[in-house]
């Protein structure tokens, strides 16, 4: 049974179009990308679909001659299966283990423009750094991760605690029955994480153990990946490197916790997990206007880890035992698992991501201190109507968010978001240091991050 997935409704808007650009697919391997284009398919009179990886004689399709109505006449030839403008979808999957189709996208694009052509690959990103041009401006792309929460508990047959969710808002909580539902089965997520076939495990089974058989499983194709990536990265930097990350989660990205080779060497096996889209970055910023990016120091990032489930299968191996964490999430008071637990904000920042346009690759920032006895951080930092949102997330009282209210003064901001596992709310702190300005923040449930108004734009 095919579960929902956000990415749906761009597809679907995407085939409407008589007229448009091929797409790519893109993101990391077992996202979802194959099984959400099929679904697609089902809305086309024909579905053709080409597995680069399986089926390598046809790459001799797209040796000499790039003329995609030759290239589409021959693959309908091959595969028997009618090739029409208008009513066939045509996918090119694992397209990266053919680099001339890829340079044919382009043509797809300028001289049949009429047909429908996706591609997608697991480590399509690769490709198409080593290609010099493969029709930038031509193509069109989507960006697709694991399952958001929302995603989640609409394949978990949950979709009406979302619908009574959506009702809430800062100014009217969420019914108490409501909220205290969805701690639990965001603390199920945390433990599931969004991949989309450990979610499927979970819903037929509600076992841990199981989906955490089929997260090492995962974990070993991800790494079987490494070879692939390029040959003069090391295998075993990048499995160090990955497994480093996890256990730097949410503080600043440190090398020399990694490995003692040069650092030069790390920063090259963090950027090929990053294109690989298993490690997303989130760069130091000093925050003093929009776009965020201006002046941002790529050389002092924290890292989040694409999938929370992966996160606690990777900890599992680097660290023995992760029991501690385990009973955290399930047992811990809500306070407690926020403050004390680095993997909320990391979630946190990934759902942020997850609900941004999917045409775009989104970049994430945030703001740290570091003097002596003044030190302060803000762990996501949006537009939001042409200013900088700061969103924190913690479960702290007013008075015990000292570096939101140091970078609202200093930035000037009376707004800001809180986001922890408490119930829907709002505040107004009185900043007798800035001569009693009111500051205003809106608290977000961590499970209703799809609700926080940010401007989904690029920066």
């Amino acid at each position: 049974m095919y579960r929902e997935r956000r990415i749906d409704t761009a597809l679907s808007e995407w085939a409407q179009q008589s007229s448009h650009k091929t797409l790519l697919l893109r993101g990391a391997r077992q996202v979802g990308k194959t099984y959400t284009v099929r679904h697609l398919g089902e809305h086309f009179e024909n579905f053709v679909e080409i597995n680069f990886d399986k089926q390598k004689s046809f790459h001799v399709l797209f040796d000499s001659n790039l003329d995609a109505h030759v290239i589409a006449s021959q693959i309908a030839n091959i595969t028997g299966k009618a090739i029409i403008p208008g009513k066939t979808l045509l996918f090119f999957d694992e397209i990266q283990a053919c680099p001339n189709a890829i340079l044919s996208l382009r043509f797809f694009y300028e001289d049949y423009p009429e047909l429908h052509v996706i591609a997608a690959g697991s480590l399509l990103e690769f490709a198409l750094a080593e290609l010099p041009t493969f029709g930038v401006g031509r193509l069109a792309s989507l960006f697709m991760y694991p399952m958001s929460f929302d995603e989640f508990l609409t394949a978990t047959g949950k979709a009406g605690l979302i619908t009574e969710r959506q009702k809430a808002s800062p100014i009217q909580p969420l019914h108490e029955i409501f909220h205290q539902e969805l701690v639990k089965q965001f603390r199920n997520y945390i433990m599931v994480g969004g991949l989309p076939e450990v979610v499927c495990k979970w819903d037929e089974t509600g076992d841990y153990l199981q989906c955490q058989e089929l997260q090492d499983q995962l974990l070993v194709s991800y790494e079987d990946d490494f070879a692939k990536y390029k040959k003069k990265i090391d295998p075993v930097l990048l499995r160090q490197t990955l497994h480093s990350a996890a256990k730097q989660i949410t503080n600043k990205f440190v090398y020399s916790q990694v490995s003692s080779v040069r650092p030069e060497k790390i920063r090259e096996a963090l950027d090929m997990l990053s294109m690989a889209g298993l490690l997303i970055p989130v760069t130091k910023t000093p925050a003093n206007g929009l776009p965020l990016g201006e002046g941002a120091d790529n050389t002092y990032q924290k890292i989040l880890l694409f999938d929370s489930g992966i996160l606690l299968r990777l900890l599992s191996m680097s660290l023995g035992s992760i029991q501690q964490i385990t009973e955290e999430i399930l047992t811990a008071s809500e306070t407690d698992l926020v403050n004390k637990g680095k993997i909320s904000e990391m979630i946190a920042g990934l759902e942020i991501l997850k609900h941004m346009p999917n045409n775009l690759r989104h970049e994430m920032f945030y703001w740290v201190r570091e003097e002596k006895n003044s030190q302060a951080e803000i762990d996501y930092l949006e537009p939001n109507n042409a200013k900088i949102l700061p969103i924190e997330i913690k479960a702290e009282t007013q008075g015990g968010m000292k570096s939101l209210w140091a970078f609202m003064r200093t930035k000037e901001l009376d707004y800001a978001l809180r986001s922890s596992l408490e119930n829907f709310g709002q505040f107004d702190y009185i900043d007798k240091l800035a001569d009693n300005t009111t500051r205003h923040v809106d608290v977000y449930p961590l499970y209703a991050i799809s609700q926080m108004p940010i401007i989904k734009s690029e920066k």
